[in-house]
């Protein structure tokens, strides 16, 4: 038919409709919904399953000469049929609240694209359970105070960084949270709570967990053997679940530090230490801890930290923005990373790692800026030390009015050793500000005089997700800035980041109680000026917690209590700017950054080996050239040693190796290359050496030439090669290798190996961070497996990502996850990228719908 005929046979339909003498062609039925362009729609009151038709189509049957019967009932019933399977496509498509669809690459990289936030969150949460779901079974227990229920009161808790106790104290603090109801008072609250996009993901994240977890039968057909068939692997996990997780990891460098401090607790008694053994109101203890142990106590207990640096466009041979990270995390448990890509098209789409439990990536990119965090050196917390005045329950406070401190009972249900269930009773305390702590080791312990409670910044705040999940959406490393700032919920780590136009930035923008430097003198006690003078942690009188002594409030915070983006330390630079867990003072060697308050750090203090050495990177590659993509990827793997490089000079090392009558260990460490690589012999003499010195790197005397601050990335230096701390830390180290039958010569990777959860001994290089001055840190803390060797791999180098914005918006992303996707053994995602990170490989990301479609190995829809 010509379309002039089609043309005449639609008006004739039409005039014959306009007539009345349609009814001799009989009924067409159309569906409610619009067809979409070029349709004709029409409806008959009562009629049955509507279909959608073309409008030429309609004009056909109309002028069309009439047909057989019987096919024009095989037409009606087909039509008929087609109707009801697009009517039940319709109803059962709105049926579903989340929608997300998992495309798996490469190492089990998961691409999550959906078109709304809970469907984004719903598919992350599905995606962590595939891999994941053991660690996040064991976060959900945890948040519920349920671990002795399950383990047993008396086991260890271990998050792997900084909070360690029993069972039993860990669900002692968590019940009481729960008790006081924080997370929930959190989220009902318009400052301190999160966003509605956000709590659209926690509550999706929470259903695609709990999605993949019916689907293995309650886990019971998980294929992890670590947790299947576990009591507390179950599909009911909530959203609140999942907000309490995250606020236990926002607290963990603080109320959570001290959690065998609070649980244990306990008021003085005659049994007590006597003063003035201990520290208390006014009254100096005659002994001190050194500098160095009083920061060891008040921080993480292992070498949590990073490294990240940014090259600008001035630095930069693309002539933009180029980022290097590498965060120092646990591999096994709850802060070990996965790795996603979060896309709603047109409107989202970052990618990255996310630690376990997380809906939002927290260290990634987007198409215009790249970022990563490293460990600050600020404090979460500031301490108030209360006069006790005729009880040790009673305290003095402002105008001479007497307070009685809050008793906290909680109760805690437990898994008896016959297997049944009982409850155990704990008690903690409580003032206005926060926990009461028993901490003598930190000056702060519980005394006939006084005791001390501490006031957390970060237990004030649910901020954390909205303010990783807006970084997402930057455009510039000061929009970045600017929306962290907004978020106002950075817990604990700075920012290191890059754009596309080759701008770079370093910020310390994380929560920080509002205790300026006026503040701390104005209001700290004696023992509040020790901690202060020690590890820049200042103790304040309680007696004015709630007047003049209280936190202060910045006009441009987002909330009271916490120090706001004009306080806190920024630098914006064109060449480059780096950090590897020392203090803001020194983003570049060529830039200062003082003036700041004691409790963010300090200023004019001596950098570690290890930031000498990732400064020493750029500084080498600068004499040359600029830096290039491969380049500064390159320093992830160059393993070289600057504290080695530091004490070889003039042959201090060799000399020193000579006075400890090492024989042929010193003739290895002599002819050692400096490195630590898989292929070094000689590496090890020099680390178990360097962790040996007294007070690491920092005593006094074992360098000739003392730090000087005006030149800090070549101070200290020249080694005193007759210093006896020295020489008997070389006699130890050789005598331990001696007893441990390690010959001289091994090399580095036969010693060092994965130690995570069913590792095969995969070599790695790598090695102490701090101390030796490795960029590519690595530590045996938290291992599971191949404990026989020296130094088996549970913490260090994690998610590593070498990001460079190229030409015509393109993103060039390698990055490694030392340990792999899964956390399970027996997954073929759980050590492949630990054999590339041995081998110094890395993964080419796939960021595009092209790259994704090249390296796609699964696609999932998930649907609910």
């Amino acid at each position: 038919m010509t379309s002039t005929t089609r043309r005449l046979a639609g008006a004739a339909a039409l005039l014959l409709i306009s007539s009345g003498l349609a009814a001799a062609a009989g009924p067409v039925s159309a569906s409610p919904t619009p067809a979409g362009p070029g349709s004709v729609q029409a409806a008959a009151p009562g009629a049955g399953p509507s279909v959608e038709e073309s409008g030429d189509e309609v004009g056909e049957r109309v002028a069309a000469k009439p047909k057989k019967k019987a096919t024009k009932a095989k037409a009606k019933a087909k039509a008929k049929a087609k109707a009801k399977k697009t009517k039940k496509a319709k109803k059962k498509a709105k049926r579903y609240r989340y929608d997300a669809t998992i495309v798996r690459t490469k190492h089990g990289i998961p691409h999550i694209t959906a078109k709304d936030y809970g469907s984004l969150g719903f598919g992350s949460g599905y995606a962590a359970a595939q891999t994941t779901a053991c660690t996040l079974a064991d976060i959900v227990m945890t948040a519920r105070g349920q671990r002795s229920r399950h383990l047993g009161p008396d086991a260890p808790y271990d998050d792997g960084v900084s909070v360690s106790g029993t069972n039993l104290q860990m669900d002692a603090l968590v019940t009481d949270l729960r008790n006081r109801r924080v997370v929930q008072g959190l989220l009902a609250d318009p400052k301190a709570g999160p966003g509605p996009a956000v709590r659209k993901m926690v509550t999706g994240y929470a259903a695609g967990v709990n999605k993949y977890l019916r689907k293995v039968g309650n886990g019971k057909r998980h294929p992890d053997r670590g947790c299947r068939g576990a009591s507390y692997l179950k599909a009911d996990v909530t959203s609140l679940d999942v907000w309490y997780g995250i606020y236990l990891a926002n607290i963990l460098a603080s109320t959570g530090h001290f959690l065998k401090q609070i649980v244990g607790a306990t008021p003085p008694s005659l049994t007590d230490p006597g003063l003035p053994d201990l520290a208390t109101f006014g009254i100096v203890p005659p002994k001190l801890p050194s500098a160095e142990e009083l920061r060891e106590a008040l921080g993480p207990r292992n070498a949590f930290g990073s490294n990240a640096t940014a090259i600008g466009r001035k630095a930069s041979s693309t002539g933009r923005g180029m980022l290097l990270g590498n965060p120092h995390f646990p591999w096994n448990g709850r802060y070990r990373f996965s790795q996603q890509h979060l896309t709603i098209p047109g409107r989202y789409d970052v990618a990255g790692a996310s630690l376990i439990g997380s809906p939002v990536v927290n260290i990634g990119w987007n198409k215009d800026v790249a970022w990563s965090h490293t460990v600050s050196t600020a404090y979460r917390f500031a301490p108030y030390e209360y006069r006790t005045v005729g009880s040790p329950f009673t305290y003095l406070s402002a105008n001479g009015v007497l307070k009685q401190l809050e008793k906290r009972v909680v109760k805690v249900v437990v898994k008896r050793k016959d297997g049944s269930l009982g409850t155990v009773t704990e008690d903690m305390y409580r003032t206005p500000q926060g926990y009461v702590i028993d901490d003598p080791t930190t000056l702060m312990g519980w005394t006939p005089l006084s005791f001390f409670a501490i006031r957390d910044a970060n237990g004030e705040q649910l901020r954390t997700l909205d303010t990783f999940f807006d970084m997402g959406r930057a455009t510039s490393v000061r929009d970045l800035i600017r929306r962290q700032d907004a978020g106002g919920g950075m817990p604990w780590v700075n920012t290191i980041a890059a754009d596309r136009a080759g701008d770079v930035v370093y910020a310390d923008h994380s929560v920080v109680p509002a205790v300026s430097n006026a503040l701390a003198d104005r209001c700290m006690t004696p023992i509040g000026r020790i901690t202060h003078a020690l590890a820049g942690l200042p103790g304040l009188d309680g007696t004015f917690a709630d007047t003049s002594c209280k936190f202060g409030t910045d006009a441009d915070a987002g909330r009271p209590g916490v120090l706001g983006p004009k306080n806190l330390p920024v630098a914006y630079r064109a060449d480059w700017v780096m950090n590897a867990n020392d203090s803001y003072w020194l983003p570049n060697p060529a830039q200062r950054l003082t003036g700041f308050a004691r409790i963010i750090g300090c200023e004019s203090c001596e950098r570690t080996m290890r930031t000498r050495m990732v400064n020493q990177y750029v500084l080498d590659r600068l004499r040359v050239g600029k830096v290039t993509p491969a380049s500064l990827r390159g320093t992830q793997h160059q393993n070289r040693v600057r504290a080695a490089e530091v004490m070889r000079a003039g042959g201090d090392l060799d000399k020193v190796c000579q006075a400890a009558k090492g024989g042929a260990y010193c003739t290895a460490l002599a002819r050692w290359d400096g490195r630590s690589d898989t292929t070094s012999r000689g590496y090890h003499i020099f680390e178990e050496f360097v962790t040996r010195i007294p007070d690491g790197l920092l005593t006094a005397g074992i360098w000739k030439v003392p730090f000087n601050a005006a030149d800090p990335q070549h101070t200290p230096r020249d080694l005193d090669e007759t210093n006896r701390d020295v020489v008997g830390a070389m006699a130890e180290a050789i005598a331990y290798l001696k007893q441990r039958g390690i010959a001289p010569d091994a090399t580095w990777g036969s010693l060092q190996v994965a130690g995570d959860r069913g590792a095969p001994p995969i070599p790695l290089g790598g090695g102490d961070g701090d101390l030796a001055g490795n960029a590519n840190a690595l530590d045996s803390d938290g291992a599971r497996t191949n404990l026989g060797r020296l130094r088996p791999v549970g913490f260090g180098s994690s998610h590593i990502q070498a990001i460079a914005f190229g030409a015509k918006g393109r993103v060039n992303a390698r990055t490694i996850l030392t340990y792999g996707q899964s956390e399970d053994p027996a997954s073929p995602w759980s050590s492949d990228q630990t054999r590339l990170f041995g081998a110094k490989k890395w993964v080419t990301f796939p960021w595009t719908a092209k790259e994704i479609r090249r390296q796609k190995v699964s696609s999932l829809r998930v649907r609910r």
